[in-house]
């Protein structure tokens, strides 16, 4: 099977919706922590230093001060910025509370699992760990030297991003695929700001064997890896290595739910995007010249100085938006643009796969229609004219916050250049390049005083037509920005 034949078969059509009525086994949810039993435990301090840079100049490139501390320290300070859990709400008529995280998920399902190698970090044992975000700890897994893949890593963390599609197929069927990738690329852009802001510099590996990293990790068979992400900077602390025999600790995964559904389209796309080794290595393929240019230039971006560790921490998911005469500035717009375009560092981000189109409901300055960003000269091109809102919620599966929100988004994804350049790898890399976009539009909206929130459900031939799309291009993550209803449930 191919990466075309998947995503053709997920589409989402009235036919379809009709067709297969999904209703969810609450009895079987899957549970939304992963931990490992008879493995140390090691503490990571509460209340770490937040980050004091500001979210838009993090977001525009800048790193943040090298802070003095020690390695448990600076481990919790990274992860509890990037995937602890950051409030929790209470469903009234239960009194059940659930847990929000900093780093989105869809449904707040969360697939995706953080592991990481740590090698001379500072009063910090050499080892492969797992987090535990239920309580923000790290479980010891192995001690000593463990090399994540073949030729090694000289960095002194590396983290091994991995996927359990069950925990999203409980919800969403075969396509949930597309949401775990969408959701890696959140954990990825959540992962690399949160250690810019204290300093570092990450690089993302997708060009990976999985069989052999999930070897090497001792996974579970029902995770995956799908993204490493190498960090380095001075602002790591680092001490002598401390490396002797390693010591596998391992330890039993729990077992999430009492049962688990197979999907075969999800086997079938695992597999046909997996590499068995290196034989196949990402190709140069150029992104086509731009040939068009926006009639619109727009204006300077807004500023903020809303801190990174005020704004990672308050970003949430928003339900709806309101509507009304409410709006958005250009500048805002302007802001949120320019931190969406900014180059990722990835084996595979040498040109972007991701073009953005966006429906500007309630931006003052900025006649409603549709548009297409041309990021390289920072102008907007008017595709059609008018008001799009019932369009864009009717697109979005007919999710009113769509239309609801002052300005919401498609991304349009050219999926036969990445295919061309890694094969049916390719898809991965879209996804991931959606997901990292849409929580860089997450946090450029907190800092600037607005909510947002990704929706991964459109029709999807419905949205090629609408926007006149060339074939190779194929719509992958849609979104919104405005100003958030407030919800009540939440508790910080």
């Amino acid at each position: 099977m191919t990466w075309r034949e998947y995503h053709e078969a997920t589409k989402h059509t009235v036919e379809s919706l009709r067709r297969a009525p999904h209703s969810l086994d609450w009895a079987n949810m899957p549970n939304p922590f992963r931990h490992y039993e008879g493995v140390p435990v090691l503490d990571l301090p509460a209340d770490p230093p937040a980050p004091e840079v500001p979210a838009l100049e993090v977001l525009r490139g800048a790193s943040g001060p090298t802070p003095a501390c020690e390695g448990a320290t600076f481990l919790s300070q990274l992860l509890f910025y990037s995937a602890a859990i950051s409030a929790s709400k209470c469903v009234s008529s239960t009194g059940y509370r659930y847990a929000l995280r900093v780093n989105p998920s869809s449904g707040n399902l969360h697939p995706t699992e953080f592991h990481f190698r740590a090698r001379c970090v500072r009063e910090w044992p050499d080892g492969l760990y797992h987090y535990r975000p239920s309580t923000h700890m790290a479980e010891q897994r192995a001690l000593g030297d463990v090399e994540i893949k073949s030729g090694g890593s000289s960095a002194p963390l590396v983290f091994v991003l991995t996927s359990i599609t069950w925990r999203e197929a409980w919800k969403y069927g075969d396509r949930a695929y597309r949401y775990c990738l969408h959701d890696i690329g959140h954990a990825w852009q959540a992962l690399d700001l949160a250690a810019r802001a204290i300093g570092c510099d990450s690089l993302a590996i997708g060009h990976f064997p999985d069989d052999e990293v999930a070897q090497r990790c001792r996974l579970s068979d029902d995770e995956a890896p799908m993204l490493l992400v190498e960090l380095r900077g001075t602002s790591i602390p680092l001490g002598k290595s401390n490396v002797g025999e390693t010591v596998w600790y391992g330890g039993q995964a729990n077992q999430l739910s009492a049962e688990k559904t197979a999907y075969a389209w999800i086997d079938r796309i695992h597999a046909a995007t997996r590499l068995s080794n290196f034989a196949r290595r990402g190709i140069s393929v150029a992104a086509p010249t731009p040939t068009g240019c926006g009639e619109i230039k727009l204006p300077p971006p807004a500023g903020s100085r809303r801190t990174f560790g005020e704004v990672a921490r308050l970003r949430r998911s928003a339900l709806d938006f309101r509507g009304g005469m409410q709006s958005m500035s250009l500048t805002q717009l302007s802001a949120i643009l320019a931190a969406a375009s900014r180059p990722f560092s990835a084996d595979f981000a040498g040109t972007p796969f991701i073009q953005l189109y966006l429906y500007p409901h309630r931006v003052e300055g900025l006649k409603p229609g549709a548009y297409r960003h041309w990021p390289e000269s920072a102008e907007l091109e008017q595709i059609k004219d008018g008001d799009q809102r019932v369009v864009a919620a009717g697109l979005s599966l007919g999710q009113e916050l769509a239309g609801n929100a002052c300005v919401a988004f498609s991304m349009i994804g050219d999926l036969d250049r990445a295919a061309a350049a890694h094969g049916d790898r390719g898809y991965r890399y879209v996804h991931f390049e959606a997901g990292a976009i849409g929580h860089r539009l997450y946090l450029a909206a907190e800092a600037l005083g607005l909510g947002a929130t990704g929706i991964g459900a459109f029709y999807d031939e419905e949205v090629h037509r609408y926007l006149k799309l060339p074939p190779q291009e194929q719509v992958v993550y849609h979104f919104a920005i405005g100003y958030p209803v407030t919800d009540v449930r939440v508790r910080g």
